[in-house]
C-alpha cells in the first residue's frame, strides 16, 4: 500500500478535455478498469487534480497490482494512492509474494526490460502475461507506462 507515481502526460487518453470534475473523472477511470475484465463492485475511486485514490477490496495481490496500473497508466494522472486490501486467500494458498513496478523508458522493450529485471531477456514473456489484459501486443509499450514485474517462481 502507498503512493505510487506515473507520469502525468503518458497513458490511455479516456478525459475528453481537462475540464472534467473530479467525480466524472473518478467514474470513468473505473470504467476504464472495469472495461479490463476487473472486478470492481468493491473498488472505490477518487480523483483529486491528477492524483487517483484506489481503495476498498480485491480478491488477489495480483489483481490489485494489475488495478493500480491500469488506473495509473491514464493520461493526466502521476499518481495512484493505493489503499486498497486484498481478501485473504483461502487456508491452503500460500501468499502470493510482493510485485514490483517497472517505470518503461524511451528505446525499452519487453525482453530488455526482462534481461535488466530477470537476466534473462527470454522471460519476457511473463511480464506480458502479468500485465495483460492491459498489454494486447507484447511490442505495444510506451515510454512512461508503468507495468507489473512478477517475481520468478
Amino acid at each position: 500500500m502507498g503512493l505510487i507515481s506515473f507520469i502525468k502526460n503518458a497513458g490511455e487518453k479516456i478525459f475528453k478535455s481537462e475540464e472534467k470534475r473530479e467525480q466524472e473523472k473518478a467514474h470513468l477511470i473505473l470504467s476504464h478498469i472495469k472495461k479490463f475484465g476487473f472486478d470492481t463492485s468493491k473498488i472505490r475511486v477518487t480523483v483529486d487534480d491528477s492524483k487517483v485514490t484506489l481503495s476498498g477490496q480485491v480478491d488477489t495481490l495480483e489483481n490489485k497490482n494489475k488495478i493500480i496500473v491500469t488506473a495509473g497508466n491514464v493520461e493526466g494522472i502521476d499518481a495512484v494512492d493505493d489503499r486498497i486490501i486484498v481478501t485473504k486467500p483461502a487456508p491452503a494458498a500460500p501468499p502470493e509474494p510482493e510485485k514490483q513496478f517497472y517505470t518503461v523508458k524511451k528505446g525499452d522493450y519487453l525482453s530488455k526490460i526482462a534481461k535488466e529485471v530477470y537476466g534473462n531477456a527470454g522471460k519476457y514473456n511473463i511480464i506480458f502475461e502479468a500485465n495483460r489484459p492491459m498489454l494486447k501486443n507484447p511490442d505495444l509499450i510506451y515510454p512512461g507506462q508503468v507495468l507489473v514485474i512478477p517475481p520468478l517462481n
